[in-house]
């Protein structure tokens, strides 16, 4: 069996052969030599040739294991097996004694022996033609005796290296049933032998046909992927100038056809680039140094052109310059309500106003969305950045901009610095520059301010009062006290105000100090960490209240005041709902306070937040009422419960008629709005009569109890003795 199979081989390679030297003789040589040695030099150096070549490699392998598993090695087995059957059923039938009775051995102990000292059987078990044990001899199979009528049966175990046979009257020309134990060592060196030499033959046929395939394929595919690949890294290198040689494949043919269309798009996109390259370069340079909206030079291009004065002053060639920064007041009110399209006019109104108003030596840009610096050399004519500031200024406000035919008065907060006078490095100049607009925004706008270190001195101090914030937050520095609230009409503790404050630990006597809440109550809601801490306080004072009412019965109303920035950049909403429900309180006994500043911002959004929050349950209350811009036809439509009105008035109504008008007033218009009036400020009892005197509903202030933390407010509460005398 091995040498056919071996033969088989063999034949399959020499037909392979001579076909390849049919295809010598027939096709061009030139062709064929030159697949056989520039695809050959070429093919192997690529890695799509070796992903293809491993594939088909594997492949061919693949099917030809898969054959040899299951079907050439198994048939060789059995070819094998059959064998040692058919030698050892003719030598043991050529023993059997003719003159044997049916029911005796057929052959002698001797003769057995013999036997199998001279072949490779092991043991042998003789059966009569009933089935009926007769003899045994050597190591006895174990083949069972129901087993022995089955015609044809055997066992091969290979591990051991055992076959077992039975020999029935057919094989033996006699009566019996005979099971046999042999030796089979021998098959498994044969299939091994065999094994050994179909993978050898196996690899040679998978490498020989992947070699022809992939000298076929190089020739046809991977030259020209090659050639067009070199192509393409070309243009890559060169894009504008790529050295391509012209294609030697046919391109009649799909890929050579693909070759010259990419050879075309090649060169057409040389001819693009060269022709766009310096249109595109003025354009990005222009866009990179210029504003778009107004042409003037952007803020990048004014710092390189402040550096290069810079330095040219510190040659000793240059004059002093003023650097004057410029925002418009209030402009983003002209975009949101006259639209984009007026409020660009209005900023190229102002670029052509300010260039044609400046002399040629200064620099005018646009450094921002509505905003512009100027620097300019001081000379004897204007010898300083104030004289210039003013003159910026004057021009703004001289007359108001016209588009479509509407006029704007347009105002300007401007920030002034001096170089060298406020700082030698020209960045520091523009940044103190910024700090003086800073502040003149600060203090009101329209107007102008010059650099002082003072400025600079108030930043720092609160970019650290903003870094001692951050830290209090993280180290729980910061604690809620509570300002009890009074029922006027019975005496009754009905409230209480959370109050924010921070003690800051240091190495003093008293361990630390406290801040006021107007040093860092600002800082809080310039940098958005309102919105932490005004969270932080509303999930606390509802903790604080529920727990009061929980652990000593004691059932008030918590006031909480709600920022300007955490109303309109937070959804209170949602935060209000989930805090009242994870902490389990009543939603009518949480009051939120929001300054009547707050709602003139956006009226649409306020009263859709309002009716949000009054949808919850919460109450509604209007602090610092007095003290701001409320507009009575927008009040009405406030859904609140309760006015406060300003300490300020309280404080001076005794003394100041306009004081104590205004809070007359205002306690009458809230109950002419059906709302409760609260009244803060009450320190004597002076103030405390006048209140009742006017129909105040409530109360809170020193004549009580000035705030205090969680625990002094409880002792407060239990211990607090109603010497009011009620109103009827």
């Amino acid at each position: 069996m091995l040498h056919k199979t071996k033969t088989s081989f063999i034949t399959i390679l020499k037909t392979t052969s001579n076909k390849k030297l049919s295809l010598k003789r027939h096709d061009k040589p030139k062709r064929l030599n030159r697949a056989l040695t520039s695809s050959s030099s070429q093919i192997w150096k690529s890695r799509l040739s070796w992903r293809i070549a491993a594939a088909v490699f594997m492949t061919i392998l693949l099917v030809q294991t898969m054959i040899m598993n299951f079907g050439t090695v198994p048939t060789f087995r059995q070819r094998l097996l059959d064998d040692l059957k058919e030698t050892n059923s003719t030598a043991i039938a050529a023993m059997i004694d003719p003159s044997a009775g049916y029911n005796e051995a057929p052959f002698t102990s001797e003769q057995a022996a013999r036997f199998m000292a001279i072949s490779n059987v092991k043991g042998m078990s003789i059966y009569s033609y009933q089935n009926e044990p007769i003899a045994a001899y050597g190591a006895a199979p174990s083949i069972k005796k129901e087993h022995m009528t089955v015609r044809g049966h055997s066992k091969y175990t290979p591990d051991i290296g055992l076959y077992e046979i039975v020999l029935n009257a057919a094989d033996l020309k006699r009566p019996y049933y005979i099971a046999v134990k042999i030796d089979a060592d021998s098959v498994q060196e044969q299939i091994a032998y065999f094994i050994t030499d179909t993978i050898k033959i196996m690899l040679i046929m998978s490498l020989f046909v992947t070699t022809v395939l992939m000298i076929a394929l190089g020739h046809w595919l991977l030259e020209p992927m090659l050639f067009m690949r070199s192509n393409l890294l070309a243009a890559f290198k060169a894009p504008e100038e790529p050295d391509i040689p012209k294609s030697p494949f046919d391109n009649r043919d799909e890929i050579g056809s693909a070759i010259e269309l990419t050879q075309k798009l090649i060169h057409q996109n040389a001819e693009n680039l060269t022709r766009i390259k310096s249109a595109a370069e003025d354009k990005i340079h222009k866009l990179a140094y210029y504003d778009t909206l107004t042409g003037l030079p952007n803020r990048t291009l004014f710092v390189q052109t402040l550096n290069e004065q810079a330095r040219q002053k510190q040659d000793g060639s240059a004059e002093r310059f003023a650097v004057v920064t410029i925002d418009l007041d209030h402009f983003k009110d002209i975009n949101d309500s006259m639209g984009h399209n007026i409020g660009d006019a209005i900023l190229r109104s102002v670029a052509r106003r300010l260039r044609s108003a400046m002399p040629e030596s200064a620099v005018v840009s646009k450094s921002g969305e509505d905003e512009y610096v100027i620097m300019m050399p001081l000379s004897t004519e204007i010898s300083s950045s104030r004289a210039v500031a003013e003159k910026v200024w004057h021009v703004i406000r001289s007359e108001p901009f016209k588009v479509f035919n509407e006029s704007f008065q347009v105002r300007a907060s401007i920030g002034v610095a001096t170089f060298p006078d406020d700082a030698i490095d020209p960045d520091q100049v523009l940044k103190n520059a910024d700090i003086a607009l800073n502040r003149a925004k600060e203090e009101g706008r329209d107007t102008i301010k010059e650099y002082s270190e003072d400025f600079d001195r108030a930043v720092q101090a609160r970019f650290q009062m903003l870094r001692n914030l951050r830290d209090a937050m993280e180290h729980n520095q910061l604690e809620l006290y509570y300002q009890p609230q009074i029922d006027l009409h019975s005496g009754e503790i009905i409230g209480a105000e959370a109050l924010l404050r921070w003690f800051k630990p240091n190495n003093s006597k008293e361990g630390g100090t406290f801040i006021s809440p107007a040093d860092f109550i600002p800082v809080a809601e310039q940098s958005g960490l309102i919105v932490p801490i005004g969270e932080w306080v509303m999930l606390t004072a509802c903790k604080t209240a529920k727990n009061w009412k929980d652990e000593h019965g004691i059932d008030i109303r918590i006031a909480i005041n709600v920022s300007a920035h955490q109303f309109s950049q937070s959804d209170i909403c949602a935060f209000t709902q989930k805090t009242i429900s994870e902490v389990g309180i009543d939603a009518h006994k949480v009051e939120l306070e929001v300054t009547e500043s707050v709602f003139m911002d956006d009226i649409s959004h306020t009263i859709q937040t309002l009716q949000n929050l009054h949808a919850i349950g919460v109450e509604l209350a209007i602090d610092d009422f007095g003290t701001g811009y409320s507009s009575l036809s927008y009040l009405r439509q406030f859904p609140i419960d309760r006015l406060k009105i300003d300490q300020s008035f309280i404080r001076n109504a005794l003394n100041d008629q306009d004081d104590a008008s205004i809070a007359r007033t205002i306690i009458a218009l809230g109950h002419a709005l059906n709302l409760k009036v609260i009244a803060e400020g009450v320190e004597t009892i002076d103030h405390e009569a006048f209140l009742i005197k006017e129909g105040c509903d409530e109360v809170q202030g020193f004549r009580y109890s000035r705030p205090v933390p969680a625990k002094d407010f409880l002792h407060f509460a239990k211990n607090y003795k109603n010497d009011l005398k009620p109103v009827d």
